[in-house]
């Protein structure tokens, strides 16, 4: 990595600066953190609000341009994303271009309501094969409205998303911001269009430091927005990966962490997972390392690996169930899906990806490394609902899990 690289990332994981937990402001700019929590839970926080509420909020003010980047978009008659989807069309007939990217693969189990999207006045709707570009998927989800604004998260444009999945994403009012992501949907809107990668140029002068959002004095979230896979990004330094391993080797007390999945070995023989290496290392340098992953790992590939981590020292992981649905069952529901990881309550990484190798070399996906205490606080906190709650469950060599089921529409 270049010396500016590394200058980038080491002034951001120097900086220990507060924040207030919700939305902030300063000259139109604004940072909030955003939930969907799954109906009949206790994973509720009356501070944080709810995803589809901050969905249409922010359809609603476009004014220009939205731009919609999905793994997939999936609706259903009478859920909450019809109304989303609703404010996506309205946005359309008030003159607004609205363009959507889907991944190619998710789209054959998924064509609607993008094909249906597709033939509206406005509305343009391609797909991206990541698999013929990196080996991989379109897996970030995200979306900018008129260039200044713009959230990702765990959350899909899915109807389970609003009501039955536990998810965390953010908000970001920031000119910059909202420019770099910009820049990243615009290079896969020409790759799904038949521009080859090696013909993409990208504008590397974009986010060149961190950025700050500043209300009062010491009141400043300082932030730095990452990306993968490695070989289709604007520049190494926003790589996933590189800001991940940074913010785990600086960890000096607690580093806790929740995703979908973590697979801890690499697939492919002679390949190495350097997050699994990095939480070794802040292991055996007294790093206390909790990692809470979804149930739907029980009985998987990646479950005896999860076994071996748990008996070094200083790491514990658990498994997390959400329960079933009191209205029915909700297929590929009820689950924990957030993605994150949190430096001694003081910094974190939020994004799209899971915790597997491929997610940040073949993958396409987003998100943000941010410095500030009392975001970082309230994130450990949200972690610690979870890991402390009704739902969860240590994973321990020598037991044996059964796998619930999670499918069949």
């Amino acid at each position: 990595m270049n010396f500016g690289a590394h200058f980038v990332i080491l002034l951001l994981v120097s900086m220990l600066l507060a924040g207030p937990i919700g939305p902030q402001h300063c000259m139109g700019q604004e940072i909030e953190l955003v939930e969907s929590i799954p109906a009949g839970t206790v994973l509720d926080n009356a501070d944080l609000r709810n995803t589809g509420v901050v969905w249409k909020e922010m359809i609603g003010r476009a004014k220009r341009s939205l731009e919609i980047e999905q793994f997939y978009i999936s609706d259903k008659k009478g859920e909450a994303l019809e109304g989303v989807i609703a404010a996506v069309r309205a946005a359309a007939r008030r003159g607004v271009r609205v363009r959507i990217i889907v991944d190619a693969k998710m789209h054959k189990t998924y064509p609607n309501p993008t094909d249906t999207l597709d033939t509206e006045k406005n509305i343009e709707c391609r797909r991206i094969d990541f698999g013929k570009i990196a080996g991989g998927v379109q897996h970030a989800k995200f979306f900018i409205v008129d260039g200044r604004e713009v959230f990702f998260g765990s959350q899909n444009f899915d109807w389970r998303a609003l009501d039955h999945i536990h998810e965390l994403g953010f908000r970001i009012r920031h000119a910059d911001a909202a420019a770099f992501y910009r820049s990243i949907f615009e290079a896969d809107w020409q790759l799904a269009g038949g521009t080859p990668l090696a013909d993409l140029h990208w504008n590397t002068a974009l986010f060149a430091a961190p950025a700050r959002i500043v209300r009062q004095k010491k009141d400043t979230v300082v932030f730095f927005p990452t990306c993968s896979p490695i070989g289709a990004i604007p520049d190494s330094a926003h790589w996933d990966e590189t800001n991940v391993l940074r913010l785990l080797d600086g960890a000096r007390t607690t580093l806790v962490m929740q995703f979908l999945s973590y697979s801890p070995e690499a697939r492919k023989q002679g390949e190495r997972f350097e997050l699994t290496e990095a939480i070794r290392r802040a292991a055996a340098r007294g790093v206390s390392v909790k990692i809470l992953v979804a149930d739907w790992q029980k009985d998987t590939r990646a479950e005896q690996a999860l076994k071996r981590l748990s008996e070094l020292k200083n790491v514990e992981l658990q498994y997390s169930a959400i329960p079933e649905w009191d209205g029915g069952y909700v297929s590929f529901g009820r689950v924990e899906h957030c993605k994150y990881i949190i430096a001694d309550a003081r910094a974190f990484w939020l994004g799209t990806s899971n915790a597997e190798r491929g997610y940040f070399y073949e993958s396409r996906n987003l998100g943000v490394i941010v410095q500030n205490t009392r975001l970082a606080k309230r994130l450990t906190d949200i972690f610690y609902k979870s890991w402390s709650g009704p739902y969860t469950e240590p994973i321990r060599s020598g037991v044996t899990y059964t796998k619930r089921k999670h499918d069949g529409e």
